[in-house]
């Protein structure tokens, strides 16, 4: 498990690697982060991945702000750090246009095309909270390189001319999607419109209503998860991948 630097166009993404101890190529994952970046809880998702047979790759996208981490965190993230964390942050998320997101996408799908620490073929992608909606665009944008993508996120099927659901005509990758029923940023008309929006494209998905779940339930250092919705992920992320991605 390592740090990495990934040149993109807008300059150099710091990114976390975590594969298996033999050295050897194994099926390629990149993870997308939520907004609170790349620390120790998504680094153990990450290693977690990494012993179950994959090279995954968890970039910080907030790159553009600074190195991970980009702002000092707590420990433990409850509703009453929310909101200055987010005032924070919001400079950075701005800057993650979606013009920026497919262009760091590139790069991250190079990189790992190029590292001896990969099989050749499609990666797999599992985003968290906004890294679902960075997933869902990976795999519009770049069809031929993504074999699956999931999880949970926010925002997903919006009424934005760039909403990622509009992209779901150009996806060839199996999806799955485990959305929260307590998620104000992901409601029931956007999981509506985006299930609409696959079913007619024609994707091979699986969307799923985590029952009592909140947005952010795989995050243990959170006031949002739960310890039954992030196994449940934890087991239709790893069917997911195991189906998808060669070995």
């Amino acid at each position: 498990m390592t740090t990495v630097d990934i040149p993109t166009p807008d300059g150099i993404a710091d990114a976390y690697l975590a594969h298996p101890a033999d050295d050897r190529p194994h099926p390629a994952v990149l993870m997308y982060m939520d907004a609170f970046g790349v620390r120790p809880p998504l680094k153990a998702m990450a290693d977690r991945l990494a012993a179950a047979g994959y090279t995954v790759l968890l970039p910080n996208v907030l790159y553009r702000e600074g190195r991970a981490p980009v702002l000092d965190l707590p420990a433990f993230i409850g509703p009453a750090e929310r909101p200055a964390l987010f005032d924070r942050l919001r400079p950075a998320l701005r800057a993650l246009t979606p013009e920026a997101a497919r262009r760091d996408a590139a790069a991250y799908l190079d990189w790992l095309a190029a590292s001896p620490l990969t099989t050749t073929g499609p990666v797999g992608i599992t985003g968290y909270c906004m890294g679902a909606a960075l997933a869902l665009r990976t795999a519009g944008t770049y069809p031929d390189r993504v074999a699956a993508a999931g999880f949970h996120g926010a925002r997903l099927a919006t009424d934005a001319p760039d909403s990622p659901h509009l992209l779901a005509g150009r996806v060839r990758a199996e999806l799955y999607l485990g959305h929260a029923d307590q998620d104000t940023s992901n409601p029931p008309e956007q999981i509506d419109r985006l299930e609409e929006a696959l079913t007619s494209a024609g994707v091979r998905h699986r969307s799923e209503v985590y029952a009592g779940a909140r947005h952010g339930f795989t995050q243990s250092d959170t006031a949002a998860y739960s310890a039954e919705a992030d196994a449940r992920h934890w087991r239709a992320l790893l069917d997911l991948l195991g189906r998808t991605l060669t070995p």
